[in-house]
């Protein structure tokens, strides 16, 4: 090493019971050297007393009594240790079921985690389940350890078999960055040093992913948010606002926003225990001074003046009950958001999430471990982001006001919508919510859509292609499209760039701006879809939400939407318009899979991984979709 501060990673284990979790850590301790002799002898001789030829490394972890003699962890155990190169903190979580609480609990500060498959039994629903919550967190890197490849006698085709089931089902879920390495946690192999048993397998070993894993990328250091903790008033002279900043830059000089007064001013200094500073970031410790005398309490927020988080007390939220007792549904609870303390309501459970299988199930209440979307009412204000821009100020935790018990976790995903007024389509029987000028009168289309398509000789759609940046989206659409107006289909080709140069040239790349780029390009399309159209949509469309209002507004067999899969690594080498690079210089601003988030479709209609399969093949799978639907024959 040069002598520079390693950096720091938190990781979190999970896995189904007995896929060997605590063992895996234990080796990880062992051979980083990282526990003491006295440690190894007495976990070597409780090994040789139960007849174990091999140390039973799982016993440095399972320090309660109850794991201990049953062989399991129920807990969060959580352990540090660094290599030459990092310094790492673990969650050991729990595989039963019925401590999904500490799972969540465990991995809600992690950067990556690690699911253990045992390959002697493949993916089992645990093995979904985990993948289903860590990506229900946005932890935004995964490893999937296929271990006790010692038992399968270390066959290549074991592990190739699960990484292909695995990939399929991840296929699904909002993680980005997955990889697959085959260990054996108890003889060592790929773990800390290459297996010469498993010379097929050509990848790093885990400790190297952990070493070399890229997370500075996903910290927010774009947004700056300081919630004020304390006010420093040691003398008449001095006025400082003490904190840990939650995420983003700050120095000198710049313009800031006091929330939630609204009162501005500029940094005068940044103190530290150290001495000044001329610039602080995320999660640093400091003071703050400011030029004005401002009034400033706990609970407060400092910000950019030209970069503000949302306020509101109308939150939509994914909630997590971790209480023995079920939620009360007119029950009021405090909500703990940052620094600041409030009192909640939870207005409505809009649905439960079915961990397994990720089914939405309508319920009243919220009982031990069931994960739910829901509307929360705050009787104050909150300064926040969603929890997929930022973890700090999109997630906060739900306490009994009676008991003090923390009741609930939940993920801010933003503020609670209103819609002006509810339209329903007579021709298609559809319906969707849709804001509308006031003093106007639906009248009817003109001509009617049945009537276009009839002599059309084809029904209408709208195929909205969805996916990162040089994913091939647009590519894709304009090989589709071609093929078929040469069938003499009426076609129209939208995409980001033409919708851009004209009927959103107004609008930024903010989230809010993002969705009314797409609110408007859905209403378009519409129009085109009921003069008869097969209407093309290529588009990033990176929140799920404003995609579900677009599919609202035609017919269900009438709309197919394509997830262009593709690997981000993949999109930065092709990069046509080299905006990967801009975006990772800091010349573009909320760029999707850089510094702003894109949520994987969970069901489009189709799949097409324009990094796998060639365009021909990709284009045959479309056309043959739309004659399945009866779009054309």
């Amino acid at each position: 090493m040069d002598g520079r501060e390693k950096s720091l990673l938190r990781f979190v284990t999970t896995g189904s019971v007995d896929d060997g979790k605590s063992t895996l850590i234990g080796r990880l301790l062992y051979e980083t050297k990282s526990i003491f002799e006295d440690q190894f002898a007495a976990v070597e001789t409780t090994s040789k007393k139960r007849g174990q030829q091999d140390v039973d490394l799982s016993l440095l972890l399972d320090g309660l009594s109850a794991e201990r003699e049953q062989g399991i962890t129920i807990d969060v155990a959580y352990r540090y240790f660094e290599s030459p190169y990092r310094k790492f903190i673990i969650a050991d979580t729990p595989g039963h079921e019925q401590y999904t609480r500490n799972t969540v609990t465990g991995a809600s500060t992690a950067e990556l985690a690690i699911i253990l498959i045992d390959a002697r039994k493949g993916v089992l629903t645990q093995s979904r389940r985990h993948g289903i919550l860590l990506s229900l967190l946005q932890i935004p890197h995964l490893v999937v350890a296929v271990n006790k490849m010692d038992l399968v006698e270390y066959d290549e085709h074991v592990f190739r078999d699960i990484v292909e089931v695995y990939q399929e089902f991840s296929g699904k879920l909002d993680i980005h960055d997955i990889s697959f390495i085959p260990v054996s946690a108890l003889k060592g192999d790929n773990v800390t040093t290459k297996s010469e048993a498993m010379p097929w397998y050509e990848g790093s070993t885990l400790l190297h992913a952990l070493e070399t894993v890229h997370v500075a990328a996903d910290r927010n250091l774009l947004d700056f948010r300081f919630p004020v903790q304390h006010v420093i008033r040691p003398h008449l002279d001095f006025r400082g606002y003490a904190g840990r900043i939650a995420s983003g830059t700050i120095r000198e000089r710049e313009e800031i926003v006091v929330l939630p007064s609204g009162k501005t001013s500029k940094i005068f200094s940044i103190e530290t225990y150290d001495g000044s500073l001329d610039e602080a970031f995320a999660p640093q410790s400091v003071v703050l001074t400011l030029d004005d005398e401002l009034d400033i309490s706990r609970g407060d927020m400092i910000v950019r003046k030209h970069n503000l988080p949302q306020v509101g007390n109308e939150l939509e939220a994914i909630l997590c009950w971790m209480d023995e007792g079920a939620m009360r549904a007119d029950g009021q609870y405090l909500l703990k958001h940052t620094t600041q303390t409030v009192k909640a309501f939870v207005r409505n459970v809009s649905y439960r999430i079915d961990v397994n299988t990720l089914h939405r199930e309508a319920v009243e209440t919220l009982r031990l471990n069931d994960i739910a979307r829901v509307e929360i009412h705050t009787a104050s204000p909150l300064f926040f982001d969603s929890y997929r821009n930022n973890h700090s100020t999109g997630s906060f935790i739900l306490i009994d006001p009676h008991t003090s018990n923390t009741v609930a976790g939940g993920m801010i995903r933003g503020a609670v919508r209103t819609v002006a007024d509810l339209i329903v389509s007579s021709e298609g029987g559809t319906s969707a919510l849709r804001k509308t000028s006031s003093n106007v009168v639906w009248s009817g289309w003109n001509i009617p859509r049945q009537q276009r398509e009839k002599k059309n000789g084809h029904r209408a759609a709208v195929l909205w292609l969805t996916g990162l940046s040089g994913s091939g989206k647009s590519t894709l659409a304009q090989a589709v499209e071609m093929r078929l107006f040469e069938q003499g289909c009426q076609t129209m080709l939208l995409d980001g760039d033409t919708i851009r140069h004209g009927l959103c040239g107004d609008l930024g790349f903010s989230e809010r701006d993002r969705s009314e780029n797409i609110r408007r390009v859905g209403e378009t399309a519409k129009l085109f879809f009921e003069a008869g159209h097969i209407v093309l949509c290529a588009f990033i469309s990176p929140f799920a939400e404003d995609r579900s209002f677009v599919r609202s507004l035609i017919p269900a067999d009438q709309f197919f939407e394509i997830y262009t899969k593709c690997r981000l690594e993949v999109c930065k080498q092709r990069d046509p318009k080299g905006l990967y690079k801009k975006a990772e210089a800091g010349e573009i601003e909320n760029f999707t899979g850089i510094s702003s988030p894109y949520e994987v479709p969970q069901h489009p209609e189709i799949t097409a991984a324009t990094d796998e399969q060639p365009p021909e093949r990709l284009v045959e799978r479309i056309l043959g979709a739309l004659r399945e639907g009866r779009i054309f024959s």
